[in-house]
């Protein structure tokens, strides 16, 4: 790569375009074009997330992407939440529309009048769906690939439940599908309750996942959301309970976008480009055959080879372009591939194969054994991605007992640092003006005293950092 990672805003999209995650070149703001190895990647993030809903009783679900505006108006703090973000269609054809209809933002005034149609009674309950689409809002900001943009590629779940309790433990639930998603990508993230001021539009409570970006930056990369009786008010989503009395529902709501493949490729990646975990990898192995005679009898090795590894549920591909392997190994590395296999005519006669995993890791293996050796150095690559990300961000968290020793270590390396908050808006306020932090939230089902830095009142243990 010609950029090195430690100049991350030009190594992030220098990176995007040489591994062929996306092409930027469309030409409407905020909206990319995904190529076909980067949405590879993305779709495998989201068959991840899809089967752990799915294995969690969620069901798979579409809703329509037009929400009439009557429709859309119906919950007050969500309009005004979101109502500077919608794009609408006011024209069909040349015609103007009798009322406008918005391009879903996001999908609670789209589902719940249809939960509102489907839930009659307790035995309907609890309701459990997502759907994997594209929400569409009308991003003011300075837009960045993956992170912030107009169409936002995106799956979120929508629960409803007889009663608070039980809408709580949906919360949970939810919490623990995206850490074990968040687990499987090798990103660790901080748990974070937002503050009453920075609450999703309409929500009681939300929680948010931030993970640590190299440049010291936190980045939101999934939300979970206790609803709690608002919108069922709102909608009229109501149940017959075993009494036959009539009583409002609880719901929650969850959402991860794309931005898990930005987090994937800001986290693991090098100077050499991207650096895959195998779980979303599309090519897991790449066979490149070192051609120095025997051509045919190494590329039908090569071909063994693949159909046992692909056999045995690696994915595999052989490399049989008639270039060198440096250019080889270039390409794959910058794409991420978690292992080179290679094989030349001395390896050929010994039986033997090379193994090389995509942070440097070398070592010869007998051709029998190479189905469990490329497992277990996936498996060893993908801990050590883990680890390694797992370090930085322990590395990255600090605390202060001050504004002015929060504005330091703001202007240094950045990070998450803890600080005292008297849960007053205008200290919030006077953090981030002064402190240059934003304050994220306090740590999920934790809540620890700490002394407001900027009142000196008591106050909780919150998170301070500077985010995309």
């Amino acid at each position: 790569m010609n950029v090195p990672k430690s100049n991350f805003s030009e190594w992030y999209n220098y990176v995007l375009e040489e591994a062929e995650i996306l092409d930027i070149r469309y030409p409407v703001k905020g909206m990319p074009v995904y190529k076909p190895w980067g949405f590879k990647i993305m779709r495998r993030c989201f068959d991840l997330l899809e089967a752990l809903l799915n294995s969690a009783g969620h069901d798979a679900s579409y809703f329509p992407l037009l929400v009439p505006e009557e429709q859309f108006a119906k919950e007050g703090k969500h309009i005004k939440g979101f109502g500077s973000d919608v794009l609408w269609a006011t024209h069909g054809g040349e015609q103007e529309l009798e009322r406008k209809l918005a391009l879903r933002p996001t999908s609670e005034t789209i589902m719940y009048p249809m939960f509102a149609l489907w839930i009659r009674s307790h035995a309907d309950l609890p309701l459990k769906v997502h759907q994997t689409v594209c929400v569409y809002r009308h991003e003011t900001k300075a837009t960045k690939p993956l992170i912030r943009g107009r169409e936002v590629y995106w799956n979120e779940a929508h629960t409803v439940h007889a009663n608070a309790e039980e809408a709580e433990m949906q919360v949970g639930e939810g919490v623990h599908i995206y850490k074990r998603f968040f687990d499987s990508l090798g990103v660790p993230t901080m748990i974070l309750k937002r503050p009453e001021y920075d609450t999703f539009p309409g929500a009681a409570y939300s929680l948010a996942f931030d993970a640590l970006m190299p440049d010291g930056k936190t980045l939101q990369v999934g939300t979970v959301h206790n609803l709690g009786d608002n919108f069922s008010k709102a909608y009229g989503i109501q149940y017959d309970d075993a009494h036959g009395e009539k009583k409002g529902v609880y719901q929650t709501c969850y959402g991860i976008s794309m931005r898990c493949l930005a987090i994937v490729i800001a986290v693991h990646g090098d100077d050499k480009g991207l650096m895959l975990p195998s779980s979303v990898a599309p090519v897991q192995a790449v066979l490149v055959p070192i051609f120095f005679g025997k051509k045919e009898e190494l590329l039908k090795k090569c071909e063994e080879l693949r159909a046992s590894l692909e056999a045995g549920g690696v994915r595999t591909k052989i490399d049989d372009e008639d270039v060198r392997p440096g250019e080889k190994y270039y390409y794959w590395d910058a794409r991420g591939v978690p292992l080179h296999i290679e094989i030349g005519p001395r390896e050929l006669d010994a039986g033997k194969v090379v193994l090389v995993s995509r942070d440097g890791r070398k070592k010869s293996v007998d051709e029998k054994d190479v189905l469990n050796e490329v497992k277990t150095m996936l498996e060893e690559q993908d801990k050590r991605l883990y680890e390694r990300a797992s370090k930085k961000l322990q590395a990255s968290m600090k605390s202060a007992k001050s504004i002015d020793e929060l504005k330091g270590i703001m202007n240094k390396e950045k990070g998450f640092v803890k600080i005292g908050w008297c849960e007053e808006e205008k200290c919030a306020e006077k953090v981030e003006v002064q402190g240059a932090a934003e304050i994220r939230g306090c740590e999920y089902n934790k809540r620890e005293a700490m002394k407001c830095v900027a009142c000196g009142k008591e106050g909780i243990a919150v998170w301070a950092a500077k985010a995309y």
